[in-house]
């Protein structure tokens, strides 16, 4: 068990490490597209691109699928299942990827040159950055059963360097692009170029280190079915954030203005910048719980999810608590003249990220068990009420920031119903949970949030205030972890770690 958790711990500073240069990257490199390309180009190729990138999520579902069938065949033990389970993965990616071909080159191809708002000077770069943006997506989807092997495998070294080149590969795209003739054109196909040098990175490593990365001919009438209602339900499940988003901009539009909007476009950015890390952590230690899980060690499995979860919540509010307090300041900095209502839309945005994050390794070890139609049609049912809910207070005449209020509570009502749930699915007690991860979690937010929230209030709001509530913030979240966050066996096994570390670097 300590080996596993160093790993975890190595892995996730691993994610962390790309994480923070993937954000240094990407906030510069937008910057630089956006004046290379000129406004209304960046808005063309926003959503063009977009008609594609929209089912993002489509990939990122099936990479939850793969990595659950992958990490439950390594947990058994049973290597030689592997590359079945693998060829069989790659070919219901490759008819997916060929329906999507199809419906892409028809439909969408129709959408894109007869709905969209587009220059008629403009539309034939439009439609050549559109295929590029198809081809994109076709080879990432092909690419999910690769990575999948690789975090299975809890390899985050090669999926982070990989990640970090992609990254610094798309920052020289922008700075080539004042150099092409046609920067719209350019920019859509040189990015295809770097998926599929990215996708080659995957495919040669995978090949060359995994023996079941190799496509043998099979078939499992069960395990296809298995495997397909499996992703049809992960699918379900991740299809109603995007829902629910979508809908709630529409609401918002309808009942105020693009100002709000706008407002809520900032609080995602925000707050997906700040899960992120938060998702690092979950991709660190998922494999082990569904390979824990898989083995029969239940016991073992539920201990790291109780781990999980409170150090998930860790995580996140020590970057969440200085956030909150100073974000009327943070996007003035970042944005000069933020729009209107951004700033509460941000700060609940957080609150209801840092509530959710309890939840997220609840959702690995029912995934783990591949009964999930029963979690994901309740859970999603719940989590779809946020919209009848908000329309319903909107149409009352609560401010545009109460549906924000609205998404906090329901979040709270689908942690408790996850609980639930997963006391039906293994042996979970919620009593034991409540006390060893909620009540330290109560603690911790308690008592490190006094100092920073009064030094907040007292101060003059300014550079140095930032600094001071950042500082104070993060210190006293960590010390109060320490003190009140972890138990006494997990803060003598850091100590006994730290120890081991320093006489290591003497020796």
């Amino acid at each position: 068990m300590e080996s596993e958790n160093k790993r975890i711990v190595k892995n996730t500073l691993m994610l962390y490490f790309r994480q923070i240069l993937i954000l240094l990257t990407s906030l510069y490199t937008v910057r630089i597209v956006l004046q290379a390309l000129g406004a209304e180009d960046y808005g063309i190729y926003n959503v063009v691109a977009g008609t594609v990138t929209m089912f993002g999520f489509l990939t990122n579902s099936l990479a939850g699928a793969s990595q659950r069938f992958f990490s439950f065949e390594l947990g058994q033990g049973n290597c030689e299942s592997l590359q079945k389970i693998f060829s069989l993965m790659l070919a219901i990616y490759i008819l997916l990827a060929i329906t999507i071909l199809f419906f892409a080159e028809t439909v969408g191809l129709w959408f894109v040159k007869n709905k969209l708002t587009i220059p008629a000077t403009r539309i034939n770069a439009a439609v050549w950055v559109y295929q590029a943006s198809i081809f994109s997506f076709i080879i990432s989807i092909l690419t999910t059963p690769y990575m999948a092997a690789i975090i299975a495998r809890e390899n985050m070294k090669i999926y982070a360097y990989a990640s970090v080149i992609e990254a610094i590969l798309k920052f020289l795209v922008a700075l080539s692009l004042s150099f092409m003739p046609d920067k719209l054109i350019a920019y859509g196909f040189l990015l295809l170029i770097i998926t599929f040098l990215n996708t080659a990175v995957y495919r040669i490593y995978c090949g060359k280190h995994y023996k079941e990365c190799h496509f043998v001919f099979y078939w499992d009438k069960e395990k296809f079915k298995e495997i397909v209602s499996y992703s049809c339900w992960n699918l379900f499940g991740s299809s109603i954030s995007i829902i629910k988003n979508q809908i709630m901009n529409i609401l918002l539009n309808i009942f105020f203005n693009p100002v709000v909007n706008a407002a809520r476009s900032i609080s995602v950015q925000v707050n997906n910048a700040v899960n992120s890390f938060a998702g690092n952590f979950t991709t660190a230690m998922r494999p082990q719980i569904i390979k824990q899980y898989a083995a029969g060690k239940n016991d073992k499995a539920i201990q790291l999810v109780f781990y999980g979860c409170k150090y998930t919540f860790f995580l996140m509010y020590i970057f969440a608590l200085p956030l909150i307090l100073e974000m009327n300041y943070i996007l003035k900095l970042w944005l000069s003249k933020p729009p209107e209502m951004a700033v509460i839309f941000t700060r609940l945005a957080l609150i209801d990220a840092v509530i959710a994050s309890v939840s997220y390794q609840i959702m690995t070890l029912a995934q783990a068990t591949g009964k999930i139609k029963l979690y994901q049609s309740v859970v999603g049912g719940i989590l779809l009420l946020n919209l009848p809910v908000s329309y319903i207070v909107l149409k009352l005449g609560a401010a545009a920031y109460s549906v924000m209020i609205v998404a906090i509570v329901i979040s709270i009502v689908a942690t408790i119903i996850r609980l639930l749930i997963l006391r039906l699915l293994v042996s979970f007690s919620i009593k034991k949970f409540l006390r060893d991860c909620i009540l330290p979690i109560f603690s911790v937010v308690l008592i490190a949030s006094v100092i920073p929230c009064f030094l907040h209030y007292i101060m003059e709001e300014n550079f140095f205030r930032l600094c001071i509530v950042f500082i104070s913030a993060i210190f006293l979240t960590l010390l109060s972890i320490i003190i009140f966050g972890l138990s006494h066996g997990e803060r003598k096994v850091i100590f006994i770690n730290i120890k081991n570390k320093i006489l290591g670097n003497n020796k």
